[in-house]
């Protein structure tokens, strides 16, 4: 799932025309089937959330290669958004609750979080770009997909280059979540894998409890 994520980073950057929203949509919709597998839905409800992502992404990919509608690529943008959000959701989910004993399994799994969540916003931004009438960026900056993609994840990691701002909300009201939720998640979540790896869970906690009694 991590080579997946660097692979569409890379290709939405190079890719030209059309493709450069139908074959990051297709890789990510593999990450998703990926991390559901191995969550190993059982619910009907999980088999139907499953489907009816499935049936979406091949919808939305259809639709964004045969349209030159802005209005249509926003709305597929943000249905990718809804991708990368629900990928998110399940994945941390398998990396918090599923893994007894941190691997490096966990932590690539954490590193794959980190990594969608930067993706995410990049869609959310796009959509914002597609969508409304003003520009995304200050200066005059063209809002192409590598632009964005560079500005969500110099974001996301709070380099701050200086050249792309955002020029109004609700970017720059995105672009503050991102940061902070980037640097929280390190600290909190990576972080804290990295120390407990190789030791089981119950142990750190049956650790911590008796160092507080």
């Amino acid at each position: 799932m991590f080579v997946l994520l660097l692979a569409s980073f890379v290709l939405s950057a190079f890719l030209p025309g059309r493709q450069i929203q139908v074959l990051p949509l297709c890789l990510y919709l593999a990450a998703l089937l990926l991390v559901m597998r191995a969550a190993k839905p059982r619910s009907r409800a999980s088999k139907w959330w499953r489907w009816a992502l499935v049936t979406g992404s091949v919808s939305a990919a259809a639709v964004a290669s045969t349209s030159g509608v802005r209005a249509v690529h926003g709305v597929v943008a943000l249905w990718l958004a809804v991708i990368l959000f629900y990928t998110i959701v399940v994945l941390l989910r398998r990396v918090l609750v599923g893994h007894r004993v941190v691997t490096l399994q966990t932590i690539f799994g954490a590193l794959s979080a980190y990594l969608l969540i930067g993706s995410f916003f990049a869609a959310v931004l796009s959509a914002v770009s597609l969508l409304q009438s003003q520009p995304l960026f200050a200066l005059g900056q063209p809002a192409t997909v590598s632009s964005i993609q560079y500005f969500s994840f110099s974001t996301l990691a709070t380099v701050g280059y200086g050249d792309y701002t955002a020029a109004g909300e609700p970017a720059r009201t995105l672009a503050v979540l991102e940061a902070l939720g980037g640097q929280i998640f390190l600290v909190t979540l990576v972080a804290r894998l990295v120390t407990i790896f190789g030791t089981p869970r119950r142990q750190v906690a049956g650790d911590t409890s008796a160092s507080a009694d």
